[in-house]
């Protein structure tokens, strides 16, 4: 059975922090692909914030592009919004039925994962790969699944300040993978 990871994200622009992740846990886990869920809305998140769903795809889609471990993928453009893990995952499991999912998340997202929809239900059925976050311990969510910690390495960068960057005026070339920021940089987007 294939192993993927999903790693669910609004990539609001996606930027190097989530490719270092993913290519972290791509080396150090069982996971021999890792699918970039683009989140069209998250429960979580104001909607109006967001750049269009397709360009937040194409923005992904230009960042691993050259690497044959990651996969863009818009599975919930097609499902009701917002999007709720749990209905992601089992039309996942039903549509794949020979694949093993695992979510890939951060420890701030587990610390708020009994908010989440069905939470018992994807703790029950699903392996977490947990990546630790600058000043988040997660010891002890551990004991509540099927959790794994890799120790991938702790960057401060968000999309959120690069969008505030970029409304300032900066550059922001070297915080994203170069193919996403040449796409973003010709639509102009977030000024």
């Amino acid at each position: 059975m294939k192993k993927v990871g999903l790693f669910f994200g609004s990539f609001n622009p996606i930027h190097i922090g989530h490719m270092i992740i993913a290519n972290h846990v791509a080396n150090h886990s069982n996971l021999k692909e890792i699918w970039f869920v683009v989140s069209p809305h998250n429960p979580l998140k104001k909607k109006s914030s967001l750049l269009a769903d397709h360009h937040r795809l194409a923005l992904v889609r230009s960042a691993v592009e050259d690497d044959p471990r990651f996969k863009a993928s818009d599975i919930e453009f097609s499902l009701d919004q917002p999007s709720y893990t749990s209905v992601t995952l089992a039309y996942l499991k039903e549509k794949h039925p020979h694949v093993e999912f695992s979510l890939i998340m951060g420890g701030d997202n587990l610390a708020s994962f009994d908010k989440w929809r069905n939470y018992e239900s994807i703790l029950a059925n699903y392996p977490i790969v947990l990546y630790s976050r600058p000043g988040f311990n997660a010891d002890k969510l551990i004991e509540m699944g099927k959790i794994t910690v890799v120790d991938a390495p702790q960057m401060n960068i968000s999309s959120s300040h690069i969008r505030n960057e970029i409304a300032d005026g900066n550059s922001v070339k070297y915080l994203m993978p170069l193919p996403a920021w040449q796409y973003l940089d010709e639509m102009n987007f977030y000024r």
